[in-house]
């Protein structure tokens, strides 16, 4: 192997800086040229290339985003388009390409691969921690971190006022991020999409927590959760409890993506970038690289975006024990 392409494609993630100055400095270790694609795989249909070396990636491993950038590809998910993205790669004389994104970004790879045999490896790159083979993904604890700092500052006004905030974070399909913020956050309540409860149940958990002298209620929610977004289910516990609460809603949306990345994204995204590189010169492909009970791991593809990444059983109970509810009883 001569050469390897990278890009970032989907949402973007902190530590995608990182995993792609590991990608480049892993590479140079072993000799080989790294090409970074700008704009993700838009960017192999149009053409945009530059070359990467160890000083083009310096000082950018304390950077949030991506140098590379990230756009949506509609063109890439037609058989021209991806005919144009290959005929580039081929031009480039890329013997590999590593690709940092999340399940989308996974998906096309997947039918680039099934229509040219083209060595793929994939490095998780969401917040949303929804991939399966690999405990964490890149950018997803430095998420987590961002919203419990909102939770943290909103439990004050919260308290303060006596009221009841319902905050709604990033999660589409996963829980992962309400789940821990929630813990971390001393959340009441964490309401994700692995889980349903209605607005009866939450209106008498509310009614508990104030007979108990509760003066101030945290609810954290999923953006995926299911009946709708944060306003959607305040007005549903409104219109069944009437003016009983002071109810209160912020969504903290794209502010979970940005920042610095923490320290442990950083060190993730660093060994998954050479776990990238070092995978492709001992011959696979067509993998994601991960980490699962802190060593590094390749699983299929296909399964990274097929199966479900159930949220551990011991999290969902540690919620609901650590709430403030009464005992259950034996």
């Amino acid at each position: 192997m001569k050469r390897l392409a990278v890009l970032t494609s989907g949402g973007d993630a902190p530590g995608m800086n990182a995993c792609i100055r590991a990608v480049v400095r892993g590479a140079a270790y072993h000799g080989i040229e790294v090409m970074g694609i700008r704009r993700g795989y838009s960017g192999l249909i149009l053409g945009d290339g530059i070359p990467l070396t160890s000083s083009t990636v310096s000082n950018i491993i304390q950077r949030g985003g991506t140098i590379l950038k990230s756009a949506r590809s509609p063109e890439f998910r037609t058989v021209e388009g991806r005919q144009k993205a290959h005929d580039y790669l081929t031009s480039l004389a890329v013997d590999g390409l590593i690709v940092i994104g999340g399940n989308g970004t996974f998906k096309g790879a997947l039918q680039f691969v099934d229509e040219f045999s083209f060595p793929v490896i994939g490095v998780p790159g969401t917040i949303d921690n929804d991939l399966f083979g690999t405990d964490y993904t890149i950018g997803y604890d430095t998420a987590v971190n961002t919203a419990v700092e909102a939770i943290d500052k909103i439990r004050d006004t919260a308290d303060s006022h006596e009221r009841i905030f319902l905050i709604e974070v990033m999660g589409r399909d996963s829980g992962y991020i309400a789940v821990q913020s929630g813990i971390a956050g001393g959340a009441e309540r964490v309401l994700i999409p692995e889980t349903g409860v209605s607005a009866t149940e939450l209106i008498a958990g509310l009614q508990q927590g104030r007979n108990g002298s509760q003066s101030s209620v945290i609810l954290v929610l999923a953006e995926g959760e299911g009946r709708g977004t944060a306003t959607v289910v305040a007005e549903q516990i409104k219109k069944q409890s009437g003016t009983e609460f002071d109810l209160r809603v912020t969504t903290l949306g794209h502010i979970q993506r940005g920042g610095a990345p923490s320290a442990g994204d950083r060190i993730l995204a660093s060994r998954l970038g050479l776990g990238a590189v070092e995978g492709l010169l001992k011959g696979k492909k067509n993998v994601m690289v991960g980490v699962v009970n802190n060593l590094l791991v390749y699983s299929d593809l296909y399964e990274a975006v097929s199966r479900s990444k159930p949220i551990s059983e011991e999290l969902l109970r540690l919620v609901t024990i650590l709430n403030g509810s009464e005992s259950h009883p034996h």
